[in-house]
């Protein structure tokens, strides 16, 4: 495929007509606009909302998270997020930082288990020069041989960073003992596997994740008709859905990573609901109403139920709160304590009990309408800044289509009832517990003693 030319000319004709439109209606003013979104023929999903922002921000969520690797490339997905400013068909990989910087833009990619989202930042009146950096980057990348063995030391320092956080550890290692497979996989290169990933490895994984039906284009500050037009033209790069993947397999099971430190972190869940499901409404409720963590800026969990019940079992300083992740085919729930060493076992199992209170009804309507209101509160939050925005817009446009808005959130969030949340809490009881600790574990149970 030849790399990515001219598109600035497309951009700057479309945004010039724009501008005499809104010239010849000043008098109108600028009028609210609802978030739109089309799928193409291709399978291509657009999505956007125009919000009349003087900086815009566009994103491409394409289905090629760690979820998609195989055994003979895993680790892949973490060198295409070091990859992102490499040389293109259309660009070198000067041309692109300089061309980026030159305008005050920013390229970034980040991925989680299931996507890889590649953002561009820029003021509005540079959209078109940016936009052509993002269509190179995500359809026309070379993959040089010496530029992706300049990778290898970028790869291990972002392994030995990703190693200081304990935190990190602990829920990598939950999802390898949680899954057989997909889910498993790990958001970083595998240590047998650093150097070992080539330019055809990326190559390969692109050519069969990278289709138009496995992606979303998505814009904040951008007209819709500017941001279809370049899906149509420069997106429709290949068809058919690509790699669909196995789905997860839950089997349950325990890691135990012993090291000297006096701070336990452990993590215990069960499998729970999908992302997008009713179910799932029902585990965010109840991760509020057990507690998620601190409503206040350098805050303590005084208020966290968790919280309250495990300072019934120890006085030492602690946290636990809990653990709600959800994908497509798939999802966690549990409790994440962090505790002094010797009381691992009471604050574990301690916060187990609170969720048991939970299941066996030990919850009140205020209990439950203050969950709401936190979860509430939490989700359309995220939504005021752009990033958040905008990873929500792409999300849901690749995964359903559709972008729910904030009344339906709500409204979903207030249907949840105290059966709901007391069947959630069931399901984690009953279900076959993983669990995944870290530090000096001398005192910390195993998962069939908890």
């Amino acid at each position: 495929m030849k790399g990515i030319r001219g598109i600035g000319q497309l951009s700057r004709r479309l945004y010039a007509a724009q501008a005499a439109r809104t010239a010849e209606h000043q008098h109108v003013g600028f009028h609210p606009q609802e978030v739109q979104v089309t799928k193409l023929p291709s399978g291509l999903v657009i999505a956007s909302l125009e919000n009349y922002s003087p900086a815009s921000k566009i994103g491409v969520f394409i289905k090629s998270g760690c979820r998609y690797e195989t055994p003979d490339n895993q680790g892949v997905t973490h060198l295409l997020r070091l990859a992102s400013n490499l040389t293109t068909k259309g660009a070198s990989a000067f041309k692109i930082c300089h061309g980026v910087e030159a305008v005050g833009g920013s390229l970034s990619v980040t991925s989680t288990r299931e996507n890889m989202i590649y953002t561009v930042d820029c003021l509005r009146d540079y959209i078109d020069t940016v936009m052509e950096y993002l269509i190179n980057v995500t359809t026309a990348p070379e993959f040089r041989p010496w530029e992706v063995s300049d990778l290898t030391p970028r790869v291990k320092m972002d392994k030995a960073q990703a190693a200081q956080s304990t935190q990190i550890g602990v829920v990598e290692a939950l999802h390898a003992a949680a899954y057989k497979n997909v889910l498993g996989n790990s958001l970083y290169c595998p240590d047998h596997m650093v150097g070992h990933i080539q330019s055809q490895h990326l190559q390969q994984f692109v050519q069969n994740n990278f289709t138009s039906a496995r992606m979303a284009l998505v814009g904040l500050g951008v007209d819709h008709d500017v941001l279809k037009q370049v899906g149509e033209q420069f997106l429709n790069i290949r068809s058919g859905s690509g790699t669909t993947g196995a789905g997860a397999q839950y089997r349950g099971g325990e890691v135990r990573l012993q090291s000297t430190s006096s701070v336990v972190h452990s993590a215990v869940v069960s499998q729970a609901a999908t992302a997008g499901s009713g179910e799932a409404v029902a585990f965010s409720v109840l991760q509020h109403l057990l507690g998620a963590g601190p409503h206040i800026k350098r805050g303590s969990n005084s208020t966290n139920k968790l919280v309250q019940g495990v300072a019934k079992a120890t006085a030492d300083p602690f946290d636990v709160s809990a653990f709600n992740v959800g994908y497509s085919d798939s999802g966690l729930f549990g409790i994440y304590t962090i505790s002094q060493a010797g009381d691992a076992g009471d604050v574990i199992r301690a916060a187990i009990g609170e969720v048991k209170a939970v299941a066996d009804g030990a919850v009140t309507a205020a209990d439950l309408t203050q969950a709401k209101a936190q979860l509430t509160a939490h989700l359309l939050m995220s939504q005021e800044t752009s990033e958040g925005f905008l990873d929500a817009l792409g999300t849901q446009a690749l995964a359903d289509g559709a972008f729910c808005s904030a009344e339906e959130i709500s409204k979903s969030i207030d249907n949840v009832s105290l059966t709901d949340v007391s069947n959630a809490a069931k399901t984690f009881m009953l279900g076959k517990k993983t669990m995944a600790s870290s530090g000096n574990l001398s005192h910390t149970p195993f998962v069939d003693e908890i």
